[in-house]
């Protein structure tokens, strides 16, 4: 009896030390390297993981040693496994410790099992909160990245990158809008705010403002209307947007914002510049107060709008961080997926504190006749 206590006695220690190892993370790999640290010492030896691929791993399964070097001499190495799984779920690997000696115990075994199953509930989460991740990001990219389509005679390249890895959905969108004799309405907003209620706020955005263009007024006047219709409803976040018509039989952009940043633009010798123009306030407040400002588009000039993720920094003034982009030099006749690709590395925009929606346009070139 008095052997069976203390048995006991030492699993129950050993895990209480395993659930403060192991899964500290919602990483996968953190996790079978905690499992492995932990079997090193209880009940000790080398532990060799072998997961099955998730929806994110490769097709072969991963091998995590850890602990002292397995001695040379075959014959003197002693080996428990068990799998990697929680209850009757299916395994999710297996795990395999081995020692030259002393021989494992029926003890040795059950600290293996437990901490096997404590890793695998672990694991378990972080994969399903991997797809449910995933699914998300498809969602939001779907609404944001799939716009209408321009007129032909435009050129464009647009990207999303939601607010680090968890943050599955957001509030910033662009747009694209097909006018009469040629012309284009180019679209980008941020809904305030962060996650589903946000996203959902930003959809009733993109649909209402996709009705208001299309009756082809100019972009002020599109802000006014829509500026109207949100405030009527009152359930709706405020949110900035900046419109632009693009008519690139006249080489002009006529711009119109409501709260947000100003837009660059890239020049064919890649340098850049901020578009100077009056700024009402956001959508959703009712004041309305949006004046529109037209400027010329020579050839090859690229423009981009977007949302205050790419350049805020926390603690920074924003004409720091304007002044940031308005310095950047791209290479010559940069396009809009150059301009794109360029400005979210500079600016190391895959690692902002918040959501990023860039939208990039260039009048195409007609050909020599």
């Amino acid at each position: 009896m008095a052997e069976k206590n203390e048995a006991e006695r030492r699993l129950s220690a050993a895990l209480e030390v395993a659930i403060g190892l192991i899964g500290t993370t919602l990483d996968e790999a953190v996790t079978c390297r905690e499992l492995a640290s932990f079997l090193a010492r209880h009940p000790g030896g080398t532990a060799t993981i072998a997961l099955t691929p998730g929806k994110r791993e490769s097709a072969t399964p991963d091998t995590l040693p850890a602990g002292p070097a397995v001695p040379a001499a075959p014959e003197a190495v002693h080996t428990l496994t068990a799998p990697l799984a929680v209850d009757r779920e299916r395994p999710l690997g297996t795990v395999t410790i081995t020692r030259a000696a002393p021989p494992y115990t029926d003890g040795d075994l059950a600290v293996l099992r437990q901490a096997a199953r404590l890793a695998a509930r672990h694991i378990r989460h972080a994969r399903r909160l991997a797809a449910t991740e995933d699914t998300a990001l498809h969602l939001q990219r779907a609404l944001v990245a799939e716009p209408g389509r321009p007129h032909p005679n435009l050129e464009i390249a647009g990207r999303y990158l939601p607010a680090g890895p968890r943050t599955l959905v957001g509030g910033d969108w662009f747009e694209t809008v097909r006018l009469h004799f040629g012309r284009s309405l180019l679209v980008v907003g941020d809904v305030m705010g962060h996650g589903l209620d946000a996203a959902v706020d930003m959809n009733a955005y993109r649909s209402a403002l996709r009705e208001v263009a299309a009756t082809d007024l100019p972009p002020h006047r599109v802000l006014r209307h829509l500026d109207a219709v949100v405030a009527q409803d009152g359930a709706r976040r405020p949110a900035t947007c900046l419109l632009v018509r693009v008519d690139p039989g006249r080489g002009t952009a006529t711009f119109a914002s409501a709260g947000h940043l100003p837009p660059a633009v890239f020049g064919p010798d890649g340098s850049a510049e901020l578009v100077d123009l009056p700024v009402g306030p956001p959508l959703g407040t009712g004041v309305g107060g949006y004046d529109p400002a037209t400027r010329a588009l020579g050839e090859g000039d690229t423009l981009l709008l977007f949302t205050d993720g790419l350049v805020e920094r926390r603690g920074e003034d924003i004409d720091v961080s304007l002044a940031r982009l308005a310095g950047l030099r791209l290479p010559p006749e940069p396009g809009p997926e150059q301009v794109v690709d360029e400005v979210l590395g500079r600016l190391d925009a895959h690692h902002a504190e918040d959501d990023v929606a860039v939208l990039a346009a260039r009048v195409r070139t007609r050909p020599a006749s």
